[in-house]
């Protein structure tokens, strides 16, 4: 079916998890946005940096992948150099309910050929580290300063809890084109259309290797459920599942109107290839 040029279609991708997730990204990417014909491309870069933050040249490389915004989450601050990089670099966001005065921005409003679209990204509680403010105080504000400038507002909500994510979602329905969660690495089968237009997933799953445990050596992780033993954890290899969504939404009104999970797999080129 050809897509109707009137929508305007966001590609989402699910928390990029080290090298596998990375190249992975950078070699399918370019492909999806043409076979989706995706407007604009939205990357959680939470746990590029093999699963732990990301840093500026690992942004970089997102953005030349072809990401138009990289989101965060609670690895934000693991790789030090970046918090200088954040202030300089405004596609970068981090979620907007850390303390008033941290690094950074977490919002952004870009101009595109069918309008201008907002994105912005939050950070739960339940079950999460460090302390934080209030998401949903902090996003209620934030959309409400949002839709003065466009309709169109893409939330990555970074959460542990399947609670408070669904709590956001229904929170921000009508307010918002779509609340896309993050941060458990293993993609829902949940994606919906709230009533007032919202378009809704739980968990966008990672880009990261399949057979892992959410993206690390199976081995090491068993060893430490076992013993209750501290364990290094490293990020495991083989074919990557590439995860996110689609969502198509009307920019005149803001509405979703569909949503599509993605799912690819990707094989790494054989070695001395």
């Amino acid at each position: 079916m050809v897509p109707d040029p009137a929508r305007l279609r966001i590609l989402f991708l699910g928390d990029v998890f080290g090298e596998p997730g990375r190249k992975a990204v950078a070699d399918l990417l370019p492909q999806l946005k043409e076979s989706l014909a995706a407007d604009f491309v939205i990357i959680n870069g939470e746990n590029a940096a093999a699963g732990r933050g990301l840093s500026p040249k690992l942004c970089i490389g997102l953005l030349r992948a072809g990401a138009t915004v990289v989101t965060l989450g609670d690895h934000c601050w693991d790789q030090h150099e970046l918090i200088a990089y954040m202030e300089t670099e405004p596609r970068l966001l981090r979620p907007l309910n850390f303390p008033p005065g941290s690094p950074g921005q977490s919002s952004i409003v870009l101009d595109t050929d069918k309008g201008k679209v907002a994105v912005t990204c939050g950070m739960g509680r339940t079950f999460t580290n460090p302390p934080i403010e209030n998401p949903f105080l902090a996003l209620d504000l934030e959309v409400t300063a949002l839709r003065a400038e466009t309709p169109v507002i893409f939330v990555d909500f970074h959460a542990e809890a399947t609670s408070e994510k669904i709590a956001m979602g229904r929170f921000l329905d009508g307010r918002v084109s779509a609340v896309i969660g993050t941060h458990t690495h293993v993609q829902t089968a949940d994606e919906t259309i709230f009533p007032g237009g919202t378009a809704y997933l739980t968990d966008a799953g990672m880009c990261g290797p399949e057979e892992s445990v959410i993206g690390s050596e199976i081995q090491p992780v068993l060893r430490r459920f076992l013993t209750a033993m501290p364990v290094r954890f490293s990020v495991a290899s083989g074919p990557v599942l590439v995860c996110g969504a689609l969502v198509e939404i009307d920019p005149a009104s803001g509405r979703a109107l569909s949503i599509t999970r993605i799912r690819e797999r990707w094989e790494p080129a054989p070695a001395g290839r």
